[in-house]
């Protein structure tokens, strides 16, 4: 694999660490009075979600991650696995729940997503920017509620639960941003 050198690090590159893919979230160049200049770097282990803060000098490097985007199709859940179809060789790939299931609250069968690959071996999932989902659970709006942004819980049909405005009712569809979880407005 190719070497990245220090004067190469930012944020968003994928380096091998410890034998693991990361990626680098963070990446601060320090100067001091004298010796050699520092990197100051936040990396996120795309296999665990860990992170780690390491310090690099000027004249150090790391290997490059074999990591490659994909675009593929949430198939469904099997009550462990959450299966997933490459839209390129459409060959049905499995992550566990506990990698993924934050990402997935939000996402129906057949949903368009991003795949993430390390070594041909799916390590990571990308959910769509927004999402269209009915209400399937939500509490009547009070009457009066309606001089200040007032909010309530609401079940969407995945399952996920996201904070609506008040007049919000069951059965309306809503879009919500699929990565934080935050009501974007009516469909």
């Amino acid at each position: 694999m190719p070497q990245i050198n220090a004067g190469d690090f930012r944020k968003g590159i994928k380096v091998i660490v410890d034998g693991q893919p990361f990626e680098m979230i963070e990446c601060n160049f320090v100067k001091p009075g004298k010796g050699q200049a520092l990197y100051k770097t936040r990396l996120r282990n795309l296999l665990t979600g860990t992170l780690l803060d390491n310090t690099y000098r000027s004249g150090d490097s790391l290997e490059s991650a074999d990591v490659r985007n994909a675009d593929g199709l949430y198939s469904y859940f099997d009550g462990t696995n959450y299966i997933f179809m490459d839209n390129e060789s459409f060959e049905q790939m499995e992550l566990s729940a506990d990698v993924c299931a934050d990402q997935m609250k939000f996402i129906k069968e057949g949903a368009e997503c991003g795949l993430l690959y390390w070594n041909d071996q799916l390590i990571g999932v990308t959910p769509p920017k927004h999402v269209e989902l009915e209400v399937t659970y939500t509490e009547p709006a009070a009457r009066g509620n309606t001089a200040t942004n007032v909010t309530k819980p609401a079940t969407v049909e995945t399952g996920g639960e996201v904070q609506v405005p008040a007049f919000i009712e069951i059965g309306e569809k809503i879009k919500i941003a699929a990565e934080t979880g935050e009501y974007l407005g009516r469909a």
